[in-house]
């Protein structure tokens, strides 16, 4: 190989013979250093070539019009003398370009941990847990970081902030067990059962950031299952809300007189089935059969479960619009259905004069259906409550004609004790004088 002095006008004026694949111009000076032109390119480079490890290698420092002589001829020495130590050049390179993107993708995540929000988590959490839950349940999750201010669709009022909303904008990084004890202790006063829940709610969702690629890096174990936070909210109350026999006349003529007929029936559906509120109002049309006079309820626990359509809930569903899928239709909801039904029985309820929970309905159910002297396993199996006992799981498998047999007593009795004469024969409902 023929070796010249390199100068400005030899390497800019270097040029591949049109029948060559490339062509080299060799410097005289550093053994190894080139440049190196190609057919039809106006844009030579140099290129460095030695031998490592018995092979020839050879290194493209960089274009001639970046590159001057002089810093081509320095890197040249600096190449050689890695290889003088025994050491590949491309394999440094290598290693120096892993530690950039290395460096690169540290500082990336560093960044991560400095600007990711509770909020952003959450939002990505419930997106990617939505396929497992219900409409309710996913309800929940939006509601209790919602940041409210929001006019209601039938008042003048502003929605409120949701129990979680001032954590949404707290950094993932400075959730701590301390920062959830202060949220505890001020949202233990103004909404403690609220707050309880919510809490959970933050649980699992701390526990699914433990688990995820990105955020696991972030938080130090589970910032809300901590003792002094529990103890700012307090145990929950034993509920025992439930409807006595003597009042059931006023309770159902409270309910019967709202305006909404699909709210009043849902209400008086709620207390003669037991089931759950959230259930109950996810009713489809095609899960009631009126021929067969049967329901097919998605339960939380067995997922689908089929229990008796009672003469009277048959007349009160039979007599709703079907707006949509949905039996308890509601035009003004996003899901279609019945969400937030408790304006209208809390005011009901103050019509009666009773104080009562919509999940004590649930109560008042299992209570009552004890007038009838209704074995506790037929009861609990039209509320759709887990078997308990050996003998429940794996022995007891009612058919739907026996839940009917006593399902249709519950419910003649409960009519009975309200005032209300009905008769399936009949299409008229009086309330007896």
């Amino acid at each position: 190989m023929a070796k010249i002095k390199l100068t400005f006008g030899r390497v800019t004026r270097f040029k591949c013979p049109d029948d060559a694949a490339q062509a080299f111009l060799w410097c005289d000076e550093v053994p190894g250093l080139a440049v190196r032109a190609t057919p039809g390119s106006s844009r030579n480079r140099y290129i460095f070539q030695s031998k490592v490890n018995k092979q020839t290698r050879r290194i493209t420092i960089g274009d001639v019009s970046i590159w001057s002589i002089g810093d081509a001829q320095i890197e040249a020495r600096r190449l050689q003398t890695i290889i003088d130590q025994g050491i590949d050049p491309r394999q440094v390179k290598a290693d120096q370009a892993a530690a950039t993107t290395a460096a690169t993708i540290a500082k990336k995540a560093q960044e991560t941990r400095e600007t990711i929000t509770i909020s952003t988590a959450w939002n990505e959490y419930i997106e990617d847990r939505k396929p497992f839950w219900g409409a309710r349940h996913y309800h929940d999750h939006v509601e209790v970081v919602h940041q409210g201010g929001e006019k209601r669709a039938r008042s003048n009022k502003l929605t409120e902030p949701g129990v979680l909303a001032s954590l949404a904008a707290v950094r993932l990084i400075d959730l701590t067990p301390d920062r959830v004890t202060q949220w505890a202790k001020i949202e233990g006063v103004k909404r403690a059962g609220r707050a309880r829940f919510a809490t959970r709610l933050l649980s699992v969702f701390l526990n699914w950031c433990c688990d995820h690629e990105q955020y696991k890096t972030i938080i130090d174990g589970n910032p809300a299952k901590n003792k002094k936070a529990r103890e700012q909210l307090g145990k929950p109350e034993s509920l025992s809300d439930v409807l006595q026999k003597q009042q059931l006349p006023t309770w159902f003529a409270a309910v019967m007189q709202i305006g909404n007929p699909v709210m009043s029936a849902y209400l008086q559906g709620l207390l003669l089935t037991g089931r759950r509120p959230n259930e109950w109002a996810s009713l489809r049309w095609e899960d009631v059969d009126f021929k067969w006079e049967n329901m097919t309820v998605r339960d939380k626990v067995e997922g689908l479960q089929v229990i008796p359509l009672t003469p009277y809930l048959a007349y009160l569903l039979g007599s709703l619009p079907r707006r949509n899928e949905f039996v308890f239709s509601s035009p003004t909801a996003a899901g279609g259905h019945i969400v937030e039904p408790h304006d209208a029985f809390k005011k009901a309820c103050a019509i009666a004069g009773i104080e009562m929970t919509l999940y004590g309905l649930r109560r008042s159910f299992a209570t009552l259906s004890e007038w009838v002297e209704t074995p506790a396993g037929i009861a609990a199996q039209i509320q759709g409550h887990k078997p308990s006992g050996v003998r429940e799981k794996h022995y007891i498998r009612r058919p739907l004609d026996l839940l009917r047999m006593w399902h249709v007593k519950i419910e003649s009795w409960i009519l009975e004790q309200a005032g209300i004469d009905f008769s399936p024969t009949i299409t008229a409902l009086h309330r007896v004088k």
